[in-house]
């Protein structure tokens, strides 16, 4: 017969057995401290504490209960989609650029920068006033026609083949309507050969005075040809692609991914990638041109937990694999900022030319 104190300290020592662990009614601190320390919440690594503290804070949370999101059905299947509406201000001077291009004698065939400067000395001060000079004067009038009747994309040309100056091409941008313009970004699992996790489009009012974003979430790797469809009904002929560093990859990628699902995606949008004007302004500024360092350098935005684009597929991963949506969370707000930003930076960029 047991006595009564070992019984006494056979009940202790199952207490304290117990106490070590979570599925107790009553887990000691430092068996909690100690769960935490070893799911990555207390981690050194912010990035790790990120994704941990996330899978905490959104357990048994659904995509359906991000604000704005809906389940759609296009021919590709069921997708989810998420929609937010905010205020901007964008605006473009058209009448500052016209007057730019007016004066611009590097427009008209045959005069470079030395030539210029030797006319304007002489007293032409713009395009108009060659129109009586014995040797520009034919080429003048054809292009004074070009600026007063030629759309967007004639000026966007006779820019580049007469001047080739970065600032006057992004200008031309101020003869669009602000409705047509497409802020594009992607979130995929890799660089090549991947499927596409999450495709962003955000669209301005005709006044510049509202932006709406909405992203093509891939809720499971089946459903990659939905987000796709999803994303190019949102294109037609019209369209003005605006991109950072699109050109290069997101564009491709979207074909890419297109091919492999045997869609047809024959829209050609005419594309103003920002990279290329961003490296003309601040190349020689800057440590590099990486959208997050013109932001902090030139905007003095610095992102809140935000995700680095090469850690993206294994936070994806751990949504999938944890069935837990937080890690997926920061992912569609680094899309949603960057399509965003791409608005701001092309008006901002246009007023630093």
């Amino acid at each position: 017969m047991k006595s009564e104190r070992y019984e006494n300290h056979e009940k202790d020592m199952l207490k304290s057995i117990l106490s070590r662990s979570l599925t107790s009614k009553a887990p000691s601190e430092e068996t909690i401290a100690k769960a935490h320390e070893n799911s990555g919440v207390n981690s050194n690594d912010p990035l790790i504490k990120l994704k941990y503290t996330l899978l905490d804070q959104y357990q048994g949370q659904k995509l359906e209960d991000i604000e704005g999101s809906e389940v759609i059905e296009n021919s590709s299947g069921e997708t989810l989609k998420i929609t937010k509406k905010e205020k901007i201000d964008f605006s473009i001077d058209r009448a500052e650029f016209e007057k730019e291009l007016a004066c611009d004698l590097k427009l008209v065939p045959k005069i470079g920068p030395a030539t210029e400067k030797k006319l304007k000395e002489e007293g032409y001060a713009d395009i108009k006033s060659l129109l009586d000079h014995e040797k520009y004067g034919e080429y003048a009038e054809e292009i004074i026609e070009k600026i007063e009747t030629g759309n967007h994309i004639d000026k966007f040309n006779l820019i580049r083949k007469n001047c080739n100056n970065k600032g006057k091409m992004l200008k031309c941008a101020g003869d669009l309507d602000y409705d047509s313009f497409k802020f594009m970004d992607i979130e995929t699992l890799g660089l090549s050969n991947v499927p596409i996790i999450l495709i962003g489009i955000a669209e301005m009012d005709k006044k510049g005075k509202s932006i709406t974003s909405t992203q093509y979430v891939l809720r499971d790797k089946v459903e990659e040809s939905a987000v796709l469809e999803g994303y190019l009904s949102h294109l037609d002929d019209d369209s003005t692609l605006v991109t950072y560093n699109g050109a290069s990859f997101d564009v491709p990628f979207i074909k890419n991914r297109c091919n492999y699902y045997q869609m047809e995606n024959e829209t050609r949008p005419f594309h103003y990638d920002l990279i290329y004007y961003a490296r003309t302004l601040w190349k020689d500024k800057l440590p590099n041109c990486k959208l997050t360092t013109i932001e902090k350098h030139i905007f003095n935005i610095n992102r809140i937990d935000d995700v680095p684009g090469s850690h993206i597929p294994d936070f994806y991963d751990t949504y999938l694999k944890e069935n837990n949506i937080g890690p997926l969370v920061p992912i569609i707000e680094h899309n949603r900022f960057d399509i965003v930003s791409l608005a701001k930076f092309l008006n901002r960029m246009c007023e630093k030319f």
